[in-house]
């Protein structure tokens, strides 16, 4: 896809964005976005996308880190819930409760019960949420063996990306059929007409940011919102204020004056 016609669709769609959010607010509804997937296939790019012009106050992404000893210890969705929206918010999860359903149990740090239960309580869950009037939108980013290898590959040896690799994703390679016995049964137990799942195939990323916005913004019945007409005021005429002398303040050191 040439860069010009992604470019001025991608900026086309996150107006369309702005507008939704203001309907979300407008509204006081609630939104949820669920991204997973395999690693590196392209959630966290698609994320930054929809997120670059909406406002952080109504739009928030969720990434948790590992679980400490004592959500270890609680209800497995619970430190989720702390997350959810409430009225007028979108939160957008980079992962999510999904991790049992992958990482953990594919690698071990979930027992076979624990991971049957999972299985077992997450469509209730989520039935919970729809029932609560949140909307649900869950996307599976589906990326091919030969293009992730070359995606983790390409962060290898670029130091502006490296973090974004680990011992754990690197395993993954060697567990790609695992990952996918693991995913396929996900769906089995997951995929429900309250809270479907959509896959995104995502080898072109370009392509998998624009189809996957489309399609979120085509399931939100968002509608302009009227927003107050706003002019500014003409300044008030000085009134004697004098500002401090500059040697009094510390100032950032122009570093852009060294640059030729």
């Amino acid at each position: 896809m040439p860069n010009r016609v992604y470019e001025a669709e991608l900026i086309r769609l996150q107006a369309e964005l702005v507008r939704a959010q203001e309907w979300v607010k407008a509204e006081n509804q609630r939104v949820v976005v669920v991204f997973e997937g395999r690693d590196a296939a392209g959630k966290g790019g698609t994320v930054k996308r929809i997120t670059e012009y909406l406002s952080p106050r109504n739009t928030r992404i969720v990434a948790l880190p590992t679980p400490t000893e004592r959500e270890r210890s609680q209800w497995y969705f619970q430190r989720y819930v702390e997350h959810l929206p409430a009225g007028g918010e979108i939160t957008l999860f980079d992962r999510s409760w999904y991790n049992r359903a992958g990482v953990e149990w594919v690698m071990g740090f979930c027992t076979p019960h624990e991971h049957r239960r999972f299985l077992h309580q997450c469509p209730i869950f989520e039935r919970l949420l729809v029932e609560d009037g949140i909307m649900l939108r869950k996307y599976w980013f589906s990326v091919s063996d030969s293009e992730q290898q070359r995606r983790f590959a390409s962060r290898l040896n670029d130091p502006m990306r490296q973090w974004k690799l680990s011992p754990m994703d690197l395993e993954s390679i060697t567990r790609w059929e695992d990952y996918s016995r693991a995913k396929d049964e996900m769906m089995v137990h997951t995929d429900i007409p309250e809270a479907p799942w959509y896959v995104v195939e995502s080898d072109s990323k370009k392509r998998a940011r624009l189809n996957m916005i489309a399609h979120l913004l085509s399931t939100i019945p968002y509608v302009d919102v009227p927003l107050p007409a706003l002019a500014l005021p003409d300044r008030p005429p000085p009134q004697g204020y004098q500002r401090p002398p500059r040697e009094h303040t510390t100032y950032v050191p122009d570093h852009s004056a060294s640059l030729g």
